[in-house]
């Protein structure tokens, strides 16, 4: 195979939907209305009835969904937020920005999602909430993670920006928490042709406040509230939203086809990610760990095929947060983000790609 393995191409991956979109683009012209129009409002509801949940908001980015959901919780200066230590900084960020602090709590090694025995440990009185992160496109491990919550009366919110459709025991990301924060990123399983975003909530006060907030903390224009932001899922955004949100399961499908190829063929010289009945498991991204991670990204682009690195820099290493984190020792995460790369595993591969990338792995010495 002498062409270019590429890790993502989003021309070829939304080439599929691209009539569609045209058409879009031209009835979206024709209305003339720009701001908070019938797309988004018909995206909500569609995303909405996807998750079988009756309030979505959709605003401009994923860590405006996070924010925004932090905001609802009105919550007070200095009050802690457990988030796992080896996230998207976004996560922290997100905490940060509301004027709280991001409490670490170490992964799980073999899933690389938040340790329930982690989050119990980083309980203080002044935890507020927990963050779950339904990292790579499996869902964190729920179930002990809700009776922490009920127990201590926390709030939970899920950043689920790269789980669109993974399940815990049959139930959706972004159904468990408080709010269901996703990011629509255009790499995402459910990407748009841009930056946006959507907050899952379970109540008609939150989804009320939420559209406020996006909204300058507006109502009824020029009428404010409340101290609200302005972010707002765009229209045309949310129109190329509702061309691909049919195809979702579709996509989720062929990535799972491609991972369970990975994952039955790659040498266990590679560490791959952990399988279990209980998790629908999305593949976002399909990661393996090697302790000569560096040499191995290397190896892979020698012989034509992309690879991706997320995260190379573990949170507590990184210079924004310095100042910000109650400690800056979390050696789990360290080893994650030492030893992990990202395989390509995208709608646009087929199976004769990933075996092509399972023999060359196979023959790295």
């Amino acid at each position: 195979m002498s062409h270019i393995m590429i890790y993502e191409d989003l021309k070829i991956l939304n080439r599929p939907f691209e009539e569609a979109f045209k058409e879009k683009f031209s009835q979206f012209l024709e209305k003339g209305w720009y701001i908070l129009g019938e797309e988004v409002a018909l995206f909500e509801q569609e995303f909405a009835s996807y998750h079988q949940e009756q309030y979505v908001v959709g605003v401009a980015n994923g860590l405006d969904a996070l924010i925004l959901s932090l905001q609802c919780c009105g919550f007070k200066q200095g009050d802690e937020v457990i988030v796992p230590s080896n996230t998207y900084i976004a996560t922290i960020l997100a905490i940060i920005q509301c004027g709280l602090v991001p409490v670490l709590a170490e992964p799980d090694a073999r899933t690389y999602n938040i340790d329930p025995v982690s989050i119990r440990a980083a309980i203080t009185p002044k935890t507020v909430a927990i963050i779950v992160v339904h990292l790579y496109g499996q869902c964190c491990d729920m179930d002990p993670i809700m009776d922490i919550t009920r127990e201590h009366g926390l709030k939970l919110i899920e950043d689920c920006a790269q789980a669109h459709g993974a399940t815990y025991k049959n139930k959706l990301a972004g159904t468990f928490g408080d709010f269901g924060a996703f990011s629509f990123y255009p790499t995402k399983n459910l990407g748009a042709l841009g930056d946006a975003g959507a907050v899952i909530c379970k109540s008609a006060e939150d989804y009320l406040t939420l559209k406020k907030l996006r909204n300058y903390g507006s109502e009824k224009k020029y009428y404010n509230s409340i101290v609200g932001h302005n972010s707002r899922l765009d229209e045309l955004q949310a129109a190329f939203l509702r061309v691909k949100l049919p195809h979702l399961n579709e996509i989720n499908a062929h990535k799972r086809k491609l991972a369970a190829i990975y994952t039955a063929k790659l040498s266990e010289a590679f560490i791959k990610p952990a399988v279990h009945p209980d998790y629908y498991h999305v593949y976002h991204i399909y990661n393996i760990l090697h302790p000569e991670r560096d040499r191995l990204k290397k190896y892979l682009a020698g012989n034509g095929i992309g690879s991706e690195i997320h995260y190379p820099v573990a949170p507590a290493d990184q210079l924004a947060l310095k100042g910000h984190l109650t400690r800056y020792d979390y050696p789990i995460a360290a080893n994650i983000h030492q030893a992990t790369l990202s395989l390509p595993c995208s709608f646009i591969h087929t199976e004769e790609d990933i075996l092509h990338v399972i023999d060359v792995l196979n023959a790295f010495r």
